[in-house]
């Protein structure tokens, strides 16, 4: 069964409604962005989250001190990270007991398939965070076994786009969304049936 993330998530409804519909994993922004939560806040929210779910913190443009400090204030064990240099990245934040997802840009220079020793690799478009859809049918540049395929993922293609991609697992954000940073119920809902199958 394809592992479902649905990210930027701001609030005890949205939370409470992705439990519901059986993801696998939450994401807590704390990069720069409508959708970005305050340590407090995704504490908050991060109480919510049942054993079995993932609470995923994602960053970008952050220190490892600052990655490791928001962590452990906000009680987040698993970290996704868009911009790491090296595998001592992956290294000092797995020494700091912290799960680690590498995300990396299609548009990046560095090689998507290489994932730094990180726990999963997330493959997203050019510019992350931008819901911008991009070419998962060109299976040599992807990766093999388990990784994650996110960006301008909706209810409408994320179906072809794992079964053209091969992916594991998804990450939604702005395709579930009525405006930017604004969770839709019914999107949220529909993404998760369309990618089980349901729809």
């Amino acid at each position: 069964m394809t592992f479902i993330k649905m990210c930027g998530l701001r609030d005890e409804d949205t939370v409470d409604l992705a439990v519901r519909l059986g993801v696998d994993a939450v994401g807590f922004v704390f990069a720069a962005s409508p959708r970005r939560v305050t340590s407090e806040q995704a504490m908050r929210l991060r109480a919510r989250v049942p054993d079995g779910v993932l609470a995923v913190g994602v960053f970008v443009g952050m220190g490892l001190d600052e990655i490791v400090a928001a962590a452990r204030e906000s009680g987040i064990d698993h970290v996704q990270v868009h911009d790491l240099r090296s595998p001592a990245d992956v290294t000092a934040l797995h020494e700091a007991g912290l799960t680690v997802i590498r995300a990396v840009n299609t548009g990046g220079a560095l090689d998507p398939t290489d994932d730094f020793g990180a726990d999963l690799l997330l493959v997203d478009g050019a510019v992350a965070g931008a819901g911008v859809t991009w070419d998962w049918q060109d299976r040599s540049a992807l990766p093999s076994g388990r990784w994650i395929l996110a960006g301008g993922l909706t209810p409408e293609n994320v179906a072809r786009a794992v079964a053209t991609s091969g992916a594991w697992g998804v990450d939604v954000s702005s395709g579930i969304e009525s405006s930017r940073g604004v969770k839709d119920p019914d999107l949220m809902a529909a993404f998760a049936a369309a990618v089980r199958g349901d729809a």
